[in-house]
């Protein structure tokens, strides 16, 4: 067993590798109380004025508490990070860590606009929707019930989750998530189609580059 699940996390490229096992170790945590969602959820006040800068980190790793729930975004974010990772950003590990962090930036400055303490879900719905642009004629299917083209896919995860949850405010932070993906999303590949040059925010800094070895 543990050579079959050390064999499945190897397959894993690193940045969604390193980001799930870190996604499932925070919520093993809270669930084995050796720490609270009110050590982990980001606010300015808190992060900022009372000096704990860890949970501008942390709102991106904690999905809840053991549920269907967490399950579910747990496996749409892994699932959508690793085929993003493995084609449009293989072989360049530091384009994909400047998207995830620009997109968690802009997602940490929209956090007041909906006063959400947790921003995991949103970042992952941020993955699925560049994805499901760039993938226009694939057709997906949702658990075996119906099948979506890929760019409406977002629409259905977010019928989906708001339909578990039965509030609007899981749909407002997936929604949130598909806000930033479209910011990006027209960044990059919009702006390259109409005018043939991306957003400067989107483009990866020489320094983060040469972090991970990258060719600039």
């Amino acid at each position: 067993m543990p050579v079959g699940l050390e064999a499945w996390l190897t397959d894993i490229p690193p940045i969604t590798r390193a980001w799930l096992i870190a996604a499932i170790g925070t919520s093993l945590a809270v669930q084995c109380h050796l720490i609270t969602p009110l050590q982990l959820y980001f606010s300015f006040r808190s992060a900022f004025i009372h000096l704990q800068p860890w949970r501008a980190l942390a709102t991106f790793l904690y999905f809840g508490p053991l549920s269907i729930d967490f399950v579910f975004h747990l496996f749409f974010f892994m699932r959508y990070s690793r085929m993003l990772e493995e084609s449009s950003f293989a072989g360049h590990k530091a384009e994909y860590f400047w998207l995830l962090f620009t997109s968690a930036t802009l997602l940490l400055l929209l956090s007041p606009l909906f006063t959400l303490p947790f921003l995991s879900s949103p970042l992952a719905f941020t993955l699925v929707y560049i994805w499901s642009r760039r993938q226009p004629a694939m057709r997906i299917s949702l658990f075996g019930i119906m099948t979506v083209s890929a760019p409406y896919l977002p629409v259905a995860l977010v019928a989906i989750s708001w339909a578990i949850n039965g509030t609007w405010r899981a749909a407002a932070s997936d929604l949130m998530g598909c806000v930033v993906g479209h910011a990006w999303y027209f960044g990059t590949d919009v702006m390259l189609r109409e005018v043939g040059g991306r957003m400067p925010w989107t483009k990866t800094p020489a320094i983060v580059q040469r972090w991970f070895r990258d060719a600039p």
